[in-house]
């Protein structure tokens, strides 16, 4: 994702919560006024926020208001505009960003719109403080409307959007709401029918009239794994027991099971078994902790996959693919952060450690947008 990059000299700090003399984060704010958060900074009447956006760079030109991308984040949960703007604290230390933070009620009654401001600033090159916007909106009822005309009204022009979609996916996303959206990231392991959300997340691709980037980060979990595999691949000995391949394990964790089935549907595809087969995400073949999916290479010879749970596994623990003199294997202990892979072809044994990845989401996020979006 390309963008160009927006600068203001920054205003006044009238308080802050770390001292400012090493790379650490404050929060700026307007204490001129008694309803002051001290996570969220300023209480602001809607139609003020970008009054009072501008109060917070009015004198002090030794800061910087950075901005390369609009980055909203959406949750309906109680609490998560204190956990998100945490969150936001430190992704601003690499990703400068407007952020909104948005908490939605939807059971509520009566409809109801809050918002703060505040602004995230770091130390740079210990010389001047890079600051980022933070806008956080409380809303309550089913007034959909809302998001695009009020909330998405105060986005930074010209900069792309990135909404983060937290839990479970409602009735809230649809066309008004995504036909605004530039990268659309969401965690699918929390979800309860899979199936039913990304086919409404497909009918948005399909349906966008611009281009919609979609990012599970459950998918993005697989990220070392998959670039694991691929290296040991590069390997002759391996790349000539490819169609031998006959068995194949995956140990995920219980929560992690979205991020297991797209691990085996990347393999399948990559290794072009029985095309046109869907894994589904309702299991047929299931016994206890473990169940088990079918392929064929072309040669009609058949692989079998099996997912086992563990509750004591990392996201994804290991990876195991055998076939003829072939085994391959690429494990990661409980919080290790890094993963093992070893392959054996007979007398041919290499091993080699490589790095584990995140398995927090934010940091997930912060990974990917540090590589582009890849």
């Amino acid at each position: 994702m390309t963008s160009s990059m927006k600068m203001e000299t920054a205003g006044a700090v009238s308080k802050t919560h770390n001292d400012m003399s090493s790379d650490t984060t404050t929060i700026l704010d307007n204490s001129n006024s008694s309803e002051l958060d001290p996570i969220l900074g300023q209480e602001v009447a809607i139609g003020s926020i970008d009054a009072e956006l501008r109060k917070l760079w009015a004198v002090d030109k030794a800061r910087t208001n950075a901005c390369l991308i609009n980055f909203a984040f959406y949750s309906e949960q109680k609490g998560s505009l204190t956990l998100n703007s945490r969150i936001v604290s430190e992704l601003t230390r690499d990703h400068a960003c407007r952020a909104l933070l948005i908490e939605m009620d939807r059971s509520a009654s009566q409809p109801s719109l809050r918002a703060w401001v505040t602004a995230h600033c770091h130390l740079s090159q210990g010389k001047k403080s890079v600051c980022c916007e933070q806008i956080a909106f409380a809303l309550t009822g089913v007034s959909r409307g809302r998001l695009r005309n009020t909330v998405f009204a105060h986005l930074s022009s010209d900069l792309p959007l990135i909404l983060w979609w937290q839990g479970e996916l409602s009735p809230i996303f649809e066309e008004r709401l995504y036909s605004v959206i530039d990268r659309f990231v969401f965690d699918s392991s929390s979800w309860s029918n899979p199936q039913a959300s990304f086919t409404i997340i497909d009918q948005a691709v399909h349906g966008s009239k611009r281009p919609l980037v979609i990012q599970d980060l459950a998918w993005t979990r697989t990220y070392q794994y998959r670039l694991a595999l691929a290296s040991l691949f590069d390997d002759p000995l391996a790349q000539q027991n490819l169609s031998h391949i006959s068995q194949i394990e995956i140990t995920h964790h219980p929560l992690h099971r979205n991020s297991a089935l797209q691990l085996l549907s990347w393999l399948a595809t990559q290794a072009v078994w029985r095309q046109g087969l869907e894994l589904q995400l309702t299991v047929s073949h299931n016994h206890a902790q473990r169940e088990s999916y079918h392929f064929e290479h072309k040669t009609g010879e058949s692989i079998q996959a099996t997912l086992i749970s563990d509750e004591q596994a990392a996201p994804i623990a290991q990876l195991s693919i055998t076939g003829g003199p072939m085994s391959l294997v690429v494990n990661r202990e409980p919080s290790s952060a890094h993963i093992h892979m070893r392959l054996s072809v007979g007398d041919h044994i290499t091993e080699t450690l490589a790095p584990a990845g995140c398995d927090d989401c934010a940091m997930l996020i912060g990974d990917q947008l540090a590589r582009g979006g890849k």
